[in-house]
């Protein structure tokens, strides 16, 4: 290859290392003044995400308060909050440039079909996020404080007392609730993530139709394998509160079965896009069902 060729393959490389240096320097600076605008607002936002925690404790008749026990673990909370909150409200600006670097390699069709999980994802892990915050959390608030009462009250009811209550104050070691600001907010994330990944199953799954990985067939007959490991799923990132697991188990089915009809769709598009094309052949379609069905018995 002659000094000339290498140069002309040389500059492509350069230009395309460039222009990823811009668009990640202004996702970066898009980054960080989002984390500092929502700095300034993060006292509000740590009191949303500790609302949950503050009505179970009001319900209980305790006080709505949360502890700290070092000196710079609330700053380091609000901190950790700003950088959350600073990339959510970034992240339009870090997927524009995303798609800006991209898009150019991307054929018509592929920018067509791309374009709208990338709107999607964002909105469905919005909306995880909404479900774990206004239901889920509060029931494993509930159940997590509510489980310190139950041990005392089983032991009254054994004793012969009668009535299933926490027993009177006494002169024996008692453990009482003093919720820490990081502890709490750490759980109340960890709800908030878990969901808003499980709410990313129907674009996960349309994404694998496309690319020609599952089909609504074959998900359809993993439906009951499906349904075991979602139940194994709500068990490991929910409280043992059966109410809860059920809410979970109830959502992420229900976003499985929404998968199937969008991967249906996505097969329907591509099988008339190839009959246009002159690309679909009938006799192969009709033989792969018969294959399907020939290894199943």
């Amino acid at each position: 290859m002659s000094e000339d060729e290498i140069e002309d393959h040389s500059a492509p490389l350069i230009e395309h290392l460039a222009e990823l240096r811009t668009r990640l320097i202004r996702s970066v600076l898009a980054f960080v003044a989002g984390m500092v605008i929502m700095f300034t607002v993060a006292e509000p936002l740590l009191e949303f995400i500790s609302q949950p925690l503050a009505d179970v404790l009001r319900a209980r008749g305790e006080d709505a308060r949360l502890i700290f026990t070092a000196p710079q673990e609330k700053f380091f909370v609000l901190i950790r909050i700003s950088v959350i909150a600073g990339f959510a409200i970034s992240f339009p600006v870090i997927a524009h440039q995303l798609w800006r670097f991209v898009a150019p390699g991307l054929y018509k069709t592929e920018k067509n079909a791309f374009l709208p999980f990338l709107i999607a994802s964002p909105l469905l892990f919005l909306l995880g996020a909404a479900f774990a915050h206004f239901i889920v959390t509060p029931l494993a608030m509930n159940f997590f404080i509510g489980f310190s009462d139950a041990i005392p009250a089983l032991a009254n009811l054994i004793a012969g007392e009668g009535e299933f209550q926490p027993s009177a104050p006494s002169q024996e070691l008692q453990t009482v609730f003093l919720g820490s600001v990081r502890e709490s907010l750490d759980l109340a994330l960890k709800f908030i993530f878990a969901f808003g990944l499980c709410f990313q199953l129907p674009v996960l799954l349309t994404l694998m139709g496309k690319a020609g990985l599952v089909s609504a067939a074959g998900l359809r007959d993993v439906r009951k394998y499906a349904i075991v490991g979602i139940l194994v799923v709500a068990a490991l990132v929910t409280p043992p509160d059966v109410v809860t697991q059920l809410i979970l188990f109830s959502a992420v089915y229900g976003l499985y079965e929404i998968s199937i009809f969008l991967v249906a769709m996505v097969e329907k598009k591509r099988k008339e896009r190839l009959k246009a094309e002159g690309l679909w052949d009938e006799d192969e379609a009709d033989e792969a069902p018969a294959e399907d069905g020939a290894k199943k018995e």
